[in-house]
């Protein structure tokens, strides 16, 4: 009998309680390179349960590194001596009720498909390719294939199995130390295109091999990187979740179905993008649905998941901000940068943190290649600067888009190391504020 078994029997042997288990296979392939050389290269398997018991509207929640039912066992009677004396959660209705599956077919195992050695033969050329600008390349090359399964008291048994892959490169001057940041990510590896990596990477690295310049505090026409129009829908993806609604925290409160943005920003949420990494099921289990977050600038949804649907009254959208995609516009990259007099090329955003997240403002640093435009042309390389902005006036001050869209992977670096995809555009922004310069790369 499987572990995945034993959680469908304990629901059924402990009718006094309700149980919802998240039990998760994870195997990983993690290779570090390091100045052009490989650093080290990990293979493992982990397993890790999170469950929550619910008595009436009273519950317990944990999780169980290498889990199995004895453990579980152990663990249940302790929660029975416990679980009467922990308060009640008045808003609590049930767990996730709707069974409808997914087509759950196993997946390409990546880990098997791109081997050590195919790993080191791509890094090989990647880092000759960048050796005659004096650049050495550093970053992490991951392939994963996990499993989860969701089970429930309510019947619920699913199941979902990934294989995500990414390559996060940075290549480096060996004298002026000038990041420039390059990425692959996705589970279909057979997309992934050395000439094409490199013709997206190297036009990179010539300019980087230029001045270092300061820029004086103040307010800039930018063209803002995929990655950056990405990382802040990602945090403005916080204020679209009915939790942030519920307490009071969102910037979309008292505006669904009204205009909040420019007509040309669409966004979506869609888990079955082809060269995305795709997803079966929200964290509740429902089936991963693609929801319209907003449609020509009118805000339409929020991701709503079980516990918020039965406590705020409304429907539940199956979506979890996970795969999000801005729709593309109609203006190429050299178009965008050629109609900009005097401002900058921002490649990538680090550190940044919410100031007021009900108004969306934050503040954070720029990475990895900030560049002077002048006249139409990229011109010189720009010490990292801090900004202090809003995300709202960052996407109303939008006036162009680039006619098409690129996959942007990210991971979470703890735990089982997650890697999720987003399919943004280049944008273009007008008045974004500048607050000062690091004086440094």
């Amino acid at each position: 009998m499987s572990f995945r078994d034993d959680l469908v029997q304990i629901c059924q042997e402990f009718p006094e309680f309700k149980f919802e288990f998240r039990f998760k296979e994870w195997k990983t392939d993690f290779c570090r390179f390091f100045q052009s050389q490989i650093n080290y290269n990990i293979s493992k398997t982990s397993f890790s349960l999170q469950a929550n018991i619910y008595k009436g509207k009273k519950s317990y929640g944990f999780e169980m590194v290498n889990p199995n039912k004895d453990l579980l066992l152990e663990k249940i009677e302790e929660v029975k001596k416990i679980i009467d004396r922990l308060p009640e959660d008045p808003d609590f209705v049930d767990l996730e009720d709707d069974l409808t599956k997914a087509d759950e077919k196993e997946k390409i195992n990546n880990i098997e498909k791109i081997p050590l050695a195919g790993k080191i033969e791509i890094l090989k050329k990647i880092a000759a390719a960048v050796e005659p600008y004096k650049f050495n390349i550093f970053g992490t090359f991951v392939a994963n294939y996990q499993t989860v399964y969701f089970v429930n008291s309510n019947g619920l048994n699913k199941k979902e199995t990934s294989s995500p892959v990414m390559l996060n490169l940075k290549a480096v001057h060996k004298e002026t130390e000038v990041t420039v940041l390059e990425t692959f990510g996705g589970e279909n590896f057979a997309g992934f295109n050395l000439d094409s990596f490199l013709k997206n990477l190297l036009p990179k690295v010539e300019a980087a091999d230029k001045e270092i310049v300061d820029v004086e505090s103040g307010e800039y026409e930018v063209i803002l990187a995929p990655r950056c129009i990405g990382e802040y829908f990602d945090y403005l993806e916080s204020s679209m979740n009915a939790a942030s609604l519920d307490t009071g925290r969102s910037f979309f409160e008292g505006k669904l179905n009204k205009r909040v943005f420019p007509e040309s920003i669409t966004l979506i949420d869609s888990p079955s993008e082809a060269e995305m990494i795709r997803h079966d099921y929200n964290y509740d289990g429902h089936i991963y649905k693609e929801v319209v977050l907003i449609e020509n600038g009118v805000f339409k949804n929020f991701l709503v998941g079980n516990y918020y649907a039965h406590k705020l009254k409304m429907k539940k959208t199956g979506g979890s901000g996970s795969s999000l995609i801005m729709k593309s516009g109609n203006k190429s990259l050299k178009e965008m940068i050629a109609g900009i007099k005097h401002g900058l090329y921002i490649s990538n955003l680090h550190y940044m943190n919410f100031i007021n997240p009900k108004e969306t403002s934050l503040t954070g640093l720029t990475r990895d290649g900030t560049f002077l435009i002048e006249n139409g042309k990229i011109t010189r390389v720009v010490n990292n600067l801090r900004f202090t902005e809003k995300i709202s006036d960052i996407l109303n001050g939008i006036t162009e888009i680039e006619n098409k869209n690129y996959v942007v992977p990210s991971s979470s670096n703890y735990g089982t190391f997650n890697i999720y995809t987003m399919k943004m555009p280049h944008v273009k922004v007008k008045n974004f504020k500048i607050s000062s310069s690091t004086k440094t790369i």
